[in-house]
């Protein structure tokens, strides 16, 4: 049976079931206009990219009424909180970048989750045996993991500051996706199943995601009026009905006070957020990240993400090579050498800016780029990991100074979801959004419908005053969300994003590389396999990549591990999403062919 088949076959099973008295409105049922995945498409009028066809149709279904990229992002980011629950959802956070074309200026806003007010130092030791918790099952499954959400006060600020629709009004296509239910898919199954232990361990969670004590198959209907119901009351009552009042003192109880099944043998620590901190809570407009790579300007998320800076430090570093000359080999060499280069200036430097003095200047200057390629050996790979560069003294000339290395054990996880939309006005949104690790901390707040965040995990689990993502009470922990907008003349040329925690920057950043140097339409540059180097002694690879580069690159000194992780069955780095404008004036939409199980790439208008 096709997708469509089944969606209508569950639908008229509602129905039937509305008319012996289901309590749902028939709006719900409304069939969306495009179920299958589509990973390309080109047209004119506005368009969008995200990993799920629902929350694509969400957002065209918004441009299409004229709203305009803002609205259109925020009802598939909403959507996307339904069908892509254990990546994204009101439970978490994210990045928001604007590009307001009347203005030809890029905003952002930092929407990251904030350690709780009373967060201890040691807040990640296990006071009964004075080590830190272990990373899995302890920290990731926890209360105390959990950041206070940004995603609902995200959302209100980019309509009140960009937007023309009211929030009521983009939650309604995910109210409908939530109470008609959408059709489970393989990587939806196979998430849930990846997550059984923990989701077992909690009532609420089991009871919503685990019905009769197994996923949901692939192919049935999976429905959430519960998150439906939250969805209303935001509606209704705005966003104080999410960081005061009774839904805010549930949240902070559930975090404070995990509940936990009696049978589960999984430690569950409680955390220290409270109703006061959701109430304090708020985001941050930033002005973005800017760096000019060979002609074009590039603009990302500012710290507290590390996403921008990095991904900007790269460029600078690889602008000063002329990549397009090389071979696929050479090429590659200089783009792994290029990101370990930045990654160990982000460990170095990057945290939340206020409470830390972040050099961004300094590491976005060209000069520290160029001073920084001085350190790659055309043929020969670094020992890793390489020493930060010094910010105080640089002068764009070899040989160059270094700083005192930076501890940094990777906990950022690999989930997340990205989205790219654009409108007819040719206004741009790039935005991540996410949970954290895949499920989150595992705990649905009961009767509510989402699955609450472990964001806090970002944090260094082992404070040092000289840490630059060391826990600090109020504090957003470091994050790599990306999302990036290339400009050329002042007007959009590129728009994209993705998830996969410290691999968003990577992934981001070869995008680019693929794109720009190596001739890639965006399509074959989101395709393409991938290779992440984060300054460490292995560059972790799609096995795709270690097919076909591997032998190539041996040579220089890289070593290769196959990627994947401990928490999932997957074996893939991101999964893109990007829109690039095309000289006679479309649009062309594009998102994963393969990796998650494909986009959902959409145009208002298709046009050949």
């Amino acid at each position: 049976m096709t997708i469509l088949r089944r969606r209508m076959a569950a639908i008229l099973a509602v129905l039937a079931l509305a008319g012996t008295g289901g309590a749902v409105a028939s709006p719900a049922f409304a069939e969306p206009r495009q179920t299958n995945k589509t990973p390309t498409a080109v047209g004119f009028g506005g368009a969008v990219s995200t990993v799920d066809p629902e929350a694509s149709n969400a957002a065209l279904e918004v441009l299409r009424k004229g709203g305009n990229a803002v609205d259109a992002a925020v009802a598939a980011a909403a959507t996307l909180g339904v069908t892509e629950p254990y990546s994204a959802g009101i439970g978490g956070g994210g990045y928001f970048v604007y590009y307001d074309a009347k203005t030809r200026t890029v905003g952002t806003i930092d929407g990251r989750e904030t350690a709780p007010a009373i967060m201890p130092h040691d807040a990640f030791i296990d006071p009964k045996t004075g080590q830190p918790y272990n990373f899995t099952p302890q920290l990731v499954t926890s209360g105390i993991s959990v950041g206070v959400p940004g995603t609902a006060a995200t959302w209100q600020r980019a309509l009140e500051r960009w937007g023309t629709l009211k929030l009521g009004d983009a939650l309604k296509p995910a109210i409908q996706v939530a109470d008609r239910g959408f059709v489970v898919d393989d990587t939806f199954r196979q998430q849930t199943l990846d997550n059984k232990l923990r989701f077992e361990a909690f009532p609420a969670t089991a009871s919503l995601y685990l019905p009769g004590g197994d996923a949901p198959k692939v192919g049935s209907i999976f429905q959430n009026h519960d998150l439906a119901a939250t969805y209303r009351l935001l509606a209704k009552d705005g966003i104080a009905a999410f960081y005061k009042g009774p839904l805010a003192q549930e949240i902070a109880s559930v975090v404070q006070n995990p509940r936990t099944s009696p049978t589960t043998t999984l430690p569950v620590p409680p955390g220290h957020m409270t109703a006061a901190d959701l109430a304090g809570y708020t985001t941050i407009d930033r002005a973005p990240t800017h760096v000019n790579y060979r002609g074009y300007d590039v603009y990302g998320m500012p710290p507290s993400s590390s996403g921008g800076t990095t991904v900007g430090e790269s460029l600078n570093i690889l602008d000063t090579f002329n990549l397009a000359e090389m071979n696929d080999a050479d090429a590659l060499h200089h783009y792994l050498e290029a990101s370990a280069l930045a990654f160990a200036d982000r460990s170095k430097y990057v945290g939340d800016p206020a409470f830390v003095n972040v050099p961004t200047a300094a590491l976005l200057d060209p000069i520290f780029g160029k001073e920084r390629a001085c350190s790659i050996n055309p043929t020969q790979a670094a020992t890793k990991p390489v020493p930060p560069g010094d910010v105080q003294n640089y002068d764009g000339v070899c040989p160059v100074s270094t700083a005192a290395s930076a501890r940094d054990l990777d906990t950022e996880n690999i989930s997340t979801t990205n989205l790219t939309v654009a409108d007819k006005w040719g206004n741009v949104v790039e935005y991540t959004l996410t949970i954290e690790q895949t499920g989150g901390s595992g705990q649905v707040v009961p009767g509510r419908g989402f699955l609450l965040n472990n964001e806090l995990t970002d944090f260094s689990a082992v404070w040092s005053a000289t840490d630059p993502n060391r826990i600090e009470p109020l504090k957003r922990p470091r994050s790599s969300m990306s999302p990036t907008i290339l400009l050329q003349d002042g007007k959009p040329f590129l728009a994209l994003g993705s998830p996969g925690g410290s691999t968003i920057i990577t992934t981001v950043l070869q995008t680019i590389f693929n794109r720009i140097d190596r001739g890639m339409g965006i399509e074959q540059a989101i395709a393409a396999p991938r290779a992440s180097q984060r300054n460490t002694a292995k560059v972790t690879a799609e096995p795709d990549f270690i097919a076909k580069y591997g032998s190539l690159l041996t040579p220089y000194g890289h070593v290769f591990q196959p990627s994947g992780d401990a928490f999932t069955s997957a074996a893939e780095i991101g999964a893109a999403t990007a829109i690039e404008f095309l000289p006679d004036g479309r649009t062309l939409a594009a998102a994963e062919p393969v990796r998650r199980g494909g986009g959902s790439a959409m145009v208002v208008k298709p046009s050949p």
